[in-house]
């Protein structure tokens, strides 16, 4: 092996593993969460603020009661479950984000380990994966049920950190949306975004590179600039 076949194979000794998000990043369920919220409120013939709910993705720390427009003796429990059953069947359709499988299949076959660090629960995750035939790639998922806080608290990614036994930046993680890139910096990682339409809007600040979509990108391209420093 010579030339940058060697440099791709001192990074992936370097750098041993990439960590995914899942929602907004794998699979777009939250612009399907957004169209069950749309599809409810036409239905009641109610208008849905998009835009102010658009501010609340991806934010822990937004306040946003997503019924406010209906009137005050609605039974809000009933529309939850309206919502939720709507929402299961527009997930149903979503296919795999762009660019996605082909890199989590190049960097398996390069011998990185794979993880995925999640806010949503195990059921969610690997019901949506299992289904993708995306399941089995990965060696470790940290999800809300195995830590204390989630994110933008680096709680998931050191979880993952500490099962494949590696430091921080021996690992890049892959975000679309304000408080996962804060937590996987926290956490010490290589961070690239790469927003979705409902988290374009966000502040990726902590973020070492941002990408329109992971089809933008490749092994190569991302074990030289690990290399780099990101520089």
């Amino acid at each position: 092996m010579s030339g940058f076949g060697n440099a791709i194979f001192d990074s992936v000794q370097s750098l041993n593993a990439f960590v995914f998000d899942f929602d907004g990043l794998i699979l777009d369920t939250e612009s399907s969460l957004i169209g069950a919220y749309e599809d409810v409120h036409a239905a009641h013939g109610v208008r849905f603020d998009r835009e102010l709910f658009l501010r609340s993705v991806g934010h822990v720390d937004f306040s946003f009661d997503p019924w406010h427009a209906f009137e005050k003796r609605a039974d809000r429990a009933a529309l939850e479950t309206e919502r939720r059953k709507r929402n299961r069947e527009l997930d149903r359709g979503l296919p795999v984000l762009p660019g996605v499988a082909a890199l989590l299949h190049e960097a398996k076959g390069a011998g990185l380990r794979l993880g995925l660090a999640s806010n949503s629960s195990h059921a969610h995750v690997e019901r949506h994966l299992g289904r993708l035939g995306l399941l089995h790639l990965f060696s470790c998922l940290a999800c809300r049920e195995d830590v204390a806080s989630p994110k933008p608290e680096p709680d998931v990614y050191r979880w993952v950190l500490n099962r494949f036994g590696i430091k921080g930046r021996q690992a890049i993680a892959f975000e679309d949306s304000n408080i996962g890139t804060r937590a996987a910096a926290r956490a010490g990682l290589w961070v690239v975004a790469v927003p979705n339409a409902s988290t374009v809007h966000h502040d990726f600040s902590h973020a070492h590179l941002r990408l329109h979509s992971l089809a933008e990108t490749s092994l190569k391209d991302l074990m030289a600039r690990a290399a780099s420093g990101f520089r």
